[in-house]
């Protein structure tokens, strides 16, 4: 069974998700693939090499979530720690196969040259990485300079501080290509806003289709869904759990094999708008205040965003976007009452719920089946929740907490930065 979707397309509007995790500076990824491939092109790479040197530099940091670390990423050259998201990178990429061959890359995409030549690594993927690498840095020393338009005046200066890392961070031989392909100003225009959505407008309706399998968009949801996970440890493994209680109602209240096989999907990738939310917001452990709660409240909103752009994903993108909605009309982010909600949407609502009361987090043990009958029967009465899904919920609670707490030996457990 498929989806009618273009893998690349749901790639690329999936790595939206990882430059939310800049907060105000949501193109990083974007940028560093751009001058990737842009210094392919001088070097006379093929059409496919570049096109894959600008996907390496989208997803380099796929490894990253936290806010924290984001700010080193683009405030500092180097710093200590920075090898723990290359290797969760690597973890995540290594077991997709459209993915695999940017893993080694993304390993070593911080490691500095005169580490990482000696290496018993083919050539061109030492190369490779330590062009995302430098490209990287370029635009962390740039980055002080997007918001005030004032990067042109800055060039030379940004030129200047990449060659006295040659030979140390970077290969001579690339700092030298980085130096003839940023020589023009064209190379520096082409990473404002409006240039790079336009250049990845270009790359999509240029690229070769690939279909997307059931199986592909599921293992693709999985790792994003790792990703999200990771950025908080009072979160981890929910978007797993949630997908699986979801699935599991689906299945109870006669929901038809695809959409079952959709709104696992749904929920694999329901809360991709958190990692727009800082950590300091995610990992408090008391009460937010107004502020924060709103700041928190964007999420849902921000997955909408995220997965509107994919063709075929039009289920997916509001089931996912309506985890907040409440029958009522009082939930978030759109306020919908009860008859504009899909029975898919309602289902994920009650799984994000019962996935949340049952886990184990630091800060508190995971509510007994007797608290959660109380708590679920109290919202279906007072209308907070669909009376139906909550029924099935509570007809087996033994058995939905399984789905809500799974382990997945299939797939990396990333939790805090650590691979394992």
């Amino acid at each position: 069974m498929t989806i009618r979707a273009d893998l690349r397309h749901v790639i690329y509007a999936l790595s939206d998700a990882l430059d939310l995790v800049g907060v105000d500076d949501v193109a990083h990824g974007k940028r560093v693939g751009i001058m990737a491939s842009e210094c392919g092109r001088v070097a006379g790479r093929s059409e496919g090499q570049t096109a894959f040197l600008f996907d390496l530099g989208m997803l380099h940091d796929i490894g990253v979530s936290s806010t924290r670390t984001h700010a080193n990423l683009v405030g500092a050259f180097d710093w200590s720690g920075s090898q723990v998201h290359c290797e969760v990178g690597y973890a995540l990429l290594k077991g997709f196969a459209p993915f695999h061959a940017m893993a080694v890359p993304v390993r070593y995409h911080h490691t500095p040259w005169e580490k990482l030549k000696d290496r018993e690594l083919p050539a061109s993927i030492k190369l490779d990485a330590n062009l995302i690498y430098l490209v990287d840095r370029v635009d962390a020393l740039a980055a002080a300079h997007y918001a005030d338009n004032s990067l042109l005046v800055y060039t030379d200066e940004i030129r200047a501080g990449i060659a006295e890392h040659t030979s140390t961070y970077f290969a001579p031989e690339l700092v030298e290509l980085f130096l003839e392909a940023s020589a023009t100003e064209a190379f520096w225009l082409m990473l404002e806003p409006r240039s790079v959505q336009a250049r990845l407008t270009d790359l999509l309706s240029q690229g070769r289709a690939y279909p997307a399998t059931m199986e592909d968009l599921k293992r693709l949801a999985v790792i994003f869904a790792r990703i999200v996970d990771a950025k908080s440890p009072f979160t981890a493994e929910h978007s797993i759990g949630v997908s699986r209680v979801a699935r599991y109602l689906a299945e109870r209240l006669g929901v038809s094999a695809e959409n079952c096989d959709k709104l696992e999907i749904a929920g694999l990738l329901h809360d991709l708008g958190k990692l727009r939310v800082p950590d300091e917001i995610l990992d408090k452990p008391g009460r937010l205040d107004p502020r924060e709660r709103k700041v928190i409240n964007t999420h849902s909103y921000e997955t909408f965003q995220i997965l509107r752009h994919i063709e075929g994903f039009e289920e997916i993108t509001r089931w996912a976007a309506y985890h907040h909605e409440e029958p009522d009309g009082s939930g978030y982010p759109f306020h919908l009452k009860a008859d504009a909600m899909p029975f898919e949407a309602r289902i994920l609502r009650v799984a994000d719920i019962f996935q949340a009361m049952v886990q184990i987090r630091p800060y508190r043990t995971g509510m007994s089946d007797e608290e959660v009958g109380a708590f679920m029967r109290g919202l279906s009465d007072g209308g907070r929740i669909d009376r139906s899904v909550a029924v099935a919920l509570l007809a087996d609670l033994p058995a939905a907490r399984r789905a809500a707490c799974p382990r997945s030996p299939d797939v990396p457990k990333v939790e805090a930065g650590v691979v394992g």
